[in-house]
């Protein structure tokens, strides 16, 4: 990779040659047919930034011209990669960041037999109320530069291991620092202080702790599971969240079927995460929600079928839009469960979203390659799928239309592998593929 620098632009701009391959997400923007290539896949290509934005996107052989058109003037940064691979940042959707300690003992003991139960969360309740905000704020540095090194450069942060008004509070406040993405998740389960009075507990999620947290967040969350919290307590907590003002988002089939997937359907839920298990019912709500609903900006999911166009940010013409099934591979690889039938959904016209889900008891990585490749080897989906989900499909679960994919106007957020293809994300998993970073437009560290 060489990188020629020309100072003197008012607003810096960069331009990006030589891509072997360019994963836009975008087809109609770039040129390509979206029936043939929904992931928009432009190869022998040039990427033009400025001012936080991609300004250009096309076939190398076209960029003299479109630089010129768009700059009038030559780029600050011209960067040469060389025939390798670019795509959009990670949009990471599902993450437990703030919280003190780890679980390494469980993990330990799970691997020798002992099986996931949702009861360990409980431990990193101890250990995050006993914290300190500077350790908490240090921890959670520490998880985003670990993510951003391998390409994600848009994290969901969700709260729930502080479980009191205060605790939680201070965790979506130290969430917002980061993140605009930030999800009151104060049922994740019943402290031990209230057990046996789970309702007791939810009356509290739904007043003092709602109010104090809403400030902060842009979502509301509940695990949705036997030793969580019933369908009908999780009910009272998402609508509690909508009358303050908070999108829905919702925990489901992780551990056993359930009521929860059909639940955020119903409550219009922008995503509901696991869904390792499912019932035909379960799929058949998931792909219903997104009838006559495309899936991605610019294009539809690859591997959906019968959806019609959207709106940029996902939505339909009304201005609903369907809920996301966000699947977690670093879940059934940490506890042994089944993963995720993504193959299932996808092929029933679902719209499939890959996260990371990093937490200290059941999936303590934040690697969106390892997911990627997880997807391909363990959940049927083909490399165009994964990557289109773990990028566009994480921006549609976060309901945003800036994200997820590099068509003019999108967020300038830039990963480039240090791999020809992004076919090497599944093909070569645990190699440090990310050789560059860019964050709305500025060159990550």
């Amino acid at each position: 990779m060489r990188e020629v620098e020309h100072p003197g632009g008012a607003h810096p701009a960069t331009l990006l040659l030589g891509i072997g391959e360019l994963t836009t997400n975008a087809p109609a923007a770039v040129g390509v047919d979206p029936v043939d290539d929904p992931t928009g896949v432009v190869r022998d290509a040039a990427l033009l930034l400025d001012g936080g934005r991609v300004v250009w996107a096309g076939p190398e052989r076209a960029c003299a011209a479109g630089v010129e058109e768009v700059l009038g003037r030559a780029p600050d940064r011209v960067v040469e990669v060389e025939g390798r691979a670019v795509l959009p940042g990670f949009v990471d959707a599902h993450t437990h960041l703030v919280f003190a300690g780890d679980r390494a003992a469980e993990f330990e003991a799970r691997m020798a037999g002992r099986p996931y139960e949702a009861g360990g969360i409980r431990s990193t309740v101890a250990a995050t109320r006993a914290a300190s905000d500077d350790v908490l704020r240090a921890e959670l540095a520490r998880h985003l530069d670990q993510a951003a090194r391998q390409g994600t450069t848009t994290v969901e942060v969700k709260s729930g291991y502080g479980l009191t008004v205060a605790d939680e509070e201070r965790s979506v406040r130290l969430a917002r620092e980061v993140t605009p993405e930030v999800t009151f998740l104060g049922a994740h389960v019943v402290p031990a202080e209230y057990a046996g009075r789970a309702d007791e507990y939810v009356d509290l999620v739904c007043g003092d702790m709602l109010a104090a947290c809403a400030p902060h967040a842009r979502w509301v969350d509940v695990f949705c599971e036997t030793g969580a919290f019933t369908p009908e307590q999780s009910r009272r907590v998402l609508e509690a969240g909508v009358a303050a003002g908070l999108g829905v988002r919702l925990h489901a089939g992780q551990l056993g079927p359930g009521e929860g997937v059909r639940l955020a359907v119903e409550l219009g839920a922008a995503a509901v995460d696991h869904c390792t298990y499912l019932t035909d019912d379960d799929v058949a709500a998931l792909a219903g929600s997104w009838t006559d609903a495309g899936a991605a900006t610019g294009g539809t999911s690859p591997g959906a079928t019968s959806r019609g166009g959207t709106r940029p940010d996902g939505t339909r013409p009304d201005g609903t839009a369907g809920t996301v099934a966000t699947l977690l591979p670093g879940v059934e690889f940490s506890t042994r469960q089944p993963y995720p039938d993504a193959r299932r959904l996808l092929d029933a016209g679902a719209v499939v979203a890959l996260a990371s889900d990093c937490n200290p008891g059941s999936s303590y990585t934040s690697s969106m390659p390892l997911c990627v490749a997880l997807a391909v080897r363990e959940m049927r989906m083909t490399v165009a799928e994964a990557v289109w989900a773990a990028t566009a499909g994480g921006a549609l679960a976060l309901r945003r239309d800036d994200v997820g994919h590099l068509a003019p106007g999108a967020r300038a957020d830039v990963v480039l592998l240090d791999a020809s293809s992004r076919t090497h994300l599944a093909y070569r998993p645990g190699v440090p593929l990310v050789a560059a970073t860019w964050k709305d437009g500025t060159r990550a560290p």
